[in-house]
Protein backbone atom coordinates (compact mmCIF):
# COMPACT_ATOMS: atom_id res chain seq x y z
CA UNK A 1 0.00 0.00 0.00
CA UNK A 2 1.16 3.46 -0.68
CA UNK A 3 0.29 5.52 2.13
CA UNK A 4 -0.37 9.22 2.52
CA UNK A 5 -0.94 11.54 5.14
CA UNK A 6 -4.74 10.95 5.42
CA UNK A 7 -5.70 8.06 3.24
CA UNK A 8 -3.34 4.53 1.61
CA UNK A 9 -3.30 3.92 -2.29
CA UNK A 10 -3.50 -0.09 -3.01
CA UNK A 11 -2.52 -0.14 -6.51
CA UNK A 12 -1.59 -3.96 -7.61
CA UNK A 13 -4.46 -4.03 -9.56
CA UNK A 14 -4.20 -1.13 -11.41
CA UNK A 15 -2.13 -0.83 -14.57
CA UNK A 16 -0.95 2.54 -13.95
CA UNK A 17 1.02 3.42 -10.33
CA UNK A 18 0.51 6.73 -8.17
CA UNK A 19 3.29 8.77 -9.50
CA UNK A 20 4.16 12.52 -9.69
CA UNK A 21 1.65 13.48 -12.17
CA UNK A 22 -1.39 12.57 -10.81
CA UNK A 23 -0.19 14.46 -7.15
CA UNK A 24 0.92 17.21 -8.75
CA UNK A 25 -2.48 17.94 -10.17
CA UNK A 26 -4.49 17.03 -7.59
CA UNK A 27 -2.51 19.49 -5.59
CA UNK A 28 -1.97 22.06 -7.93
CA UNK A 29 -5.44 22.44 -8.98
CA UNK A 30 -7.72 25.46 -8.36
CA UNK A 31 -10.75 25.86 -7.78
CA UNK A 32 -13.40 28.19 -5.18
CA UNK A 33 -15.49 25.98 -3.30
CA UNK A 34 -16.38 23.82 -5.64
CA UNK A 35 -19.39 21.34 -5.00
CA UNK A 36 -19.74 19.00 -7.83
CA UNK A 37 -16.05 17.44 -9.03
CA UNK A 38 -15.55 14.83 -12.02
CA UNK A 39 -12.20 12.90 -11.97
CA UNK A 40 -11.64 11.30 -15.26
CA UNK A 41 -10.28 7.59 -15.96
CA UNK A 42 -9.25 7.82 -12.06
CA UNK A 43 -6.87 5.15 -11.85
CA UNK A 44 -6.27 3.93 -8.23
CA UNK A 45 -8.39 7.04 -7.44
CA UNK A 46 -5.87 8.93 -6.17
CA UNK A 47 -7.03 12.82 -7.40
CA UNK A 48 -10.14 11.98 -6.32
CA UNK A 49 -9.04 11.67 -2.95
CA UNK A 50 -6.74 14.66 -2.62
CA UNK A 51 -9.61 17.06 -4.16
CA UNK A 52 -11.89 15.22 -0.87
CA UNK A 53 -9.05 15.82 1.27
CA UNK A 54 -8.83 19.34 -0.07
CA UNK A 55 -12.49 20.73 -0.92
CA UNK A 56 -14.59 19.53 2.56
CA UNK A 57 -18.06 20.28 0.53
CA UNK A 58 -17.01 18.64 -2.50
CA UNK A 59 -18.74 15.31 -4.03
CA UNK A 60 -16.80 14.18 -6.54
CA UNK A 61 -17.75 11.19 -9.15
CA UNK A 62 -14.73 9.35 -10.71
CA UNK A 63 -14.77 7.33 -13.45
CA UNK A 64 -12.44 4.57 -15.03
CA UNK A 65 -13.43 2.44 -17.92
CA UNK A 66 -10.79 -0.17 -16.81
CA UNK A 67 -12.04 -3.44 -14.45
CA UNK A 68 -9.81 -3.95 -12.55
CA UNK A 69 -8.48 -0.63 -11.52
CA UNK A 70 -12.23 0.27 -10.76
CA UNK A 71 -12.40 -2.63 -8.73
CA UNK A 72 -9.24 -1.36 -6.82
CA UNK A 73 -10.55 2.32 -6.57
CA UNK A 74 -13.74 1.10 -4.90
CA UNK A 75 -11.82 -0.74 -2.36
CA UNK A 76 -9.60 2.80 -1.62
CA UNK A 77 -12.54 4.83 -1.62
CA UNK A 78 -14.06 2.49 1.29
CA UNK A 79 -11.34 3.11 3.15
CA UNK A 80 -10.88 6.78 3.06
CA UNK A 81 -12.79 9.00 5.60
CA UNK A 82 -14.88 10.56 2.93
CA UNK A 83 -16.36 7.45 1.76
CA UNK A 84 -19.58 9.54 1.61
CA UNK A 85 -18.79 12.13 -1.03
CA UNK A 86 -16.56 9.65 -3.01
CA UNK A 87 -18.35 8.09 -6.14
CA UNK A 88 -16.94 5.80 -8.72
CA UNK A 89 -19.06 4.52 -12.07
CA UNK A 90 -16.87 2.06 -14.10
CA UNK A 91 -17.56 3.75 -17.80
CA UNK A 92 -16.23 5.49 -20.28
CA UNK A 93 -16.35 9.14 -20.68
CA UNK A 94 -18.03 8.88 -23.62
CA UNK A 95 -21.32 6.65 -22.07
CA UNK A 96 -20.98 9.03 -18.95
CA UNK A 97 -23.95 11.40 -18.52
CA UNK A 98 -24.53 13.50 -15.35
CA UNK A 99 -26.43 15.88 -13.95
CA UNK A 100 -26.01 18.40 -12.23
CA UNK A 101 -23.11 19.97 -14.43
CA UNK A 102 -19.62 20.17 -12.82
CA UNK A 103 -17.69 22.95 -11.12
CA UNK A 104 -14.31 21.33 -11.56
CA UNK A 105 -12.95 18.51 -13.68
CA UNK A 106 -10.09 16.64 -13.59
CA UNK A 107 -7.92 14.62 -15.30
CA UNK A 108 -4.46 12.75 -15.60
CA UNK A 109 -5.42 11.53 -19.30
CA UNK A 110 -3.83 9.16 -21.52
CA UNK A 111 -0.46 10.60 -23.46
CA UNK A 112 1.43 8.75 -25.69
CA UNK A 113 0.14 8.89 -29.36
CA UNK A 114 2.03 7.30 -32.47
CA UNK A 115 4.05 5.56 -30.05
CA UNK A 116 5.08 1.76 -29.93
CA UNK A 117 2.76 0.30 -27.58
CA UNK A 118 3.15 -0.68 -24.48
CA UNK A 119 4.02 -4.98 -23.96
CA UNK A 120 0.63 -4.77 -21.14
CA UNK A 121 -2.50 -4.39 -22.33
CA UNK A 122 -3.81 -2.55 -19.35
CA UNK A 123 -0.55 -0.62 -19.20
CA UNK A 124 -1.16 0.29 -22.56
CA UNK A 125 -4.84 1.60 -22.48
CA UNK A 126 -3.71 3.30 -19.62
CA UNK A 127 -1.08 5.19 -21.34
CA UNK A 128 -2.15 5.77 -24.93
CA UNK A 129 -4.42 8.12 -26.44
CA UNK A 130 -6.39 5.24 -28.38
CA UNK A 131 -9.18 4.93 -25.69
CA UNK A 132 -9.57 8.35 -24.80
CA UNK A 133 -7.75 11.30 -27.35
CA UNK A 134 -7.55 14.22 -26.09
CA UNK A 135 -10.46 16.01 -28.69
CA UNK A 136 -12.80 13.05 -26.63
CA UNK A 137 -11.50 14.69 -23.48
CA UNK A 138 -11.91 18.32 -24.25
CA UNK A 139 -15.24 18.05 -26.13
CA UNK A 140 -17.16 15.95 -23.50
CA UNK A 141 -15.91 18.22 -20.56
CA UNK A 142 -17.09 21.35 -22.00
CA UNK A 143 -20.69 20.09 -22.14
CA UNK A 144 -20.06 18.11 -18.44
CA UNK A 145 -18.67 21.81 -16.84
CA UNK A 146 -21.44 24.18 -16.07
CA UNK A 147 -20.83 28.27 -16.75
CA UNK A 148 -18.32 28.92 -14.02
CA UNK A 149 -16.44 25.58 -14.43
CA UNK A 150 -12.77 24.38 -14.93
CA UNK A 151 -10.90 21.94 -16.72
CA UNK A 152 -7.60 20.87 -15.19
CA UNK A 153 -5.10 18.30 -16.40
CA UNK A 154 -1.69 17.34 -16.83
CA UNK A 155 0.22 16.41 -20.03
CA UNK A 156 3.42 16.21 -21.54
CA UNK A 157 4.97 19.64 -22.28
CA UNK A 158 4.79 19.02 -25.86
CA UNK A 159 1.48 18.22 -26.27
CA UNK A 160 0.61 21.72 -24.46
CA UNK A 161 -0.25 23.71 -27.80
CA UNK A 162 -2.02 20.97 -29.49
CA UNK A 163 -4.20 20.72 -26.38
CA UNK A 164 -5.12 24.62 -25.81
CA UNK A 165 -5.83 24.42 -29.51
CA UNK A 166 -8.51 21.96 -29.09
CA UNK A 167 -9.52 23.59 -25.79
CA UNK A 168 -10.05 26.72 -27.97
CA UNK A 169 -12.54 25.34 -30.32
CA UNK A 170 -14.56 24.41 -27.47
CA UNK A 171 -14.48 27.79 -26.22
CA UNK A 172 -12.37 26.77 -23.08
CA UNK A 173 -9.45 29.31 -22.06
CA UNK A 174 -6.32 28.43 -20.70
CA UNK A 175 -6.38 30.20 -17.67
CA UNK A 176 -3.34 28.86 -15.60
CA UNK A 177 -0.76 27.15 -16.87
CA UNK A 178 2.66 25.56 -14.95
CA UNK A 179 5.80 24.08 -16.67
CA UNK A 180 7.15 20.92 -14.55
CA UNK A 181 10.68 20.25 -14.88
CA UNK A 182 12.39 17.63 -12.52
CA UNK A 183 15.53 19.58 -11.55
CA UNK A 184 16.56 22.83 -12.39
CA UNK A 185 19.06 21.16 -14.74
CA UNK A 186 16.82 18.99 -16.60
CA UNK A 187 14.31 19.79 -19.65
CA UNK A 188 10.69 20.40 -19.25
CA UNK A 189 8.83 17.50 -19.17
CA UNK A 190 5.26 17.98 -18.18
CA UNK A 191 2.69 21.03 -17.99
CA UNK A 192 -0.39 21.37 -15.92
CA UNK A 193 -3.46 23.48 -17.41
CA UNK A 194 -6.42 24.51 -16.30
CA UNK A 195 -8.88 26.18 -18.60
CA UNK A 196 -12.52 27.68 -18.12
CA UNK A 197 -15.31 29.27 -20.27
CA UNK A 198 -13.82 32.92 -19.24
CA UNK A 199 -10.77 34.88 -20.45
CA UNK A 200 -8.50 35.88 -17.87
CA UNK A 201 -4.70 37.11 -17.69
CA UNK A 202 -3.09 33.85 -18.17
CA UNK A 203 -1.36 32.57 -14.51
CA UNK A 204 1.98 31.35 -15.79
CA UNK A 205 5.15 30.08 -14.09
CA UNK A 206 7.46 27.02 -13.63
CA UNK A 207 7.83 24.49 -11.17
CA UNK A 208 11.00 22.56 -10.05
CA UNK A 209 10.52 19.57 -8.08
CA UNK A 210 13.93 18.35 -6.52
CA UNK A 211 16.98 20.06 -5.88
CA UNK A 212 18.58 16.90 -5.90
CA UNK A 213 17.92 13.25 -6.11
CA UNK A 214 15.19 12.98 -3.35
CA UNK A 215 15.58 16.00 -1.88
CA UNK A 216 13.11 18.41 -2.86
CA UNK A 217 12.45 21.78 -3.51
CA UNK A 218 10.66 24.11 -1.54
CA UNK A 219 8.22 25.05 -3.61
CA UNK A 220 7.05 21.68 -4.56
CA UNK A 221 7.45 20.86 -0.82
CA UNK A 222 4.71 23.45 -0.12
CA UNK A 223 2.52 22.33 -2.82
CA UNK A 224 2.37 19.25 -0.93
CA UNK A 225 3.04 18.82 2.11
CA UNK A 226 -0.39 18.19 3.19
CA UNK A 227 -0.38 14.70 1.42
CA UNK A 228 2.95 13.22 1.38
CA UNK A 229 4.10 11.37 4.77
CA UNK A 230 7.54 12.57 4.40
CA UNK A 231 6.86 16.37 4.02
Amino acid sequence: MFRFKKFGIMQDKCAMKVGTDGTLLGAWVKAKSPEQILDIGTGTGLIAMMLAQRFVNAQIKAIEIDSNASQQTAENFQNTPWINRLFLEHISLQEFQHAPSFDLIVSNPPYFENNLKANNKKRTQARHTDTLSFETLIECSSKLLNKNGSLAIILPSESKDKVEAIAQKNHLHLNRLCWVKGTEKTAIKRALLQFSFQEKLLEENTLVVEKERHVYTEEYTEMCKEFYLKM
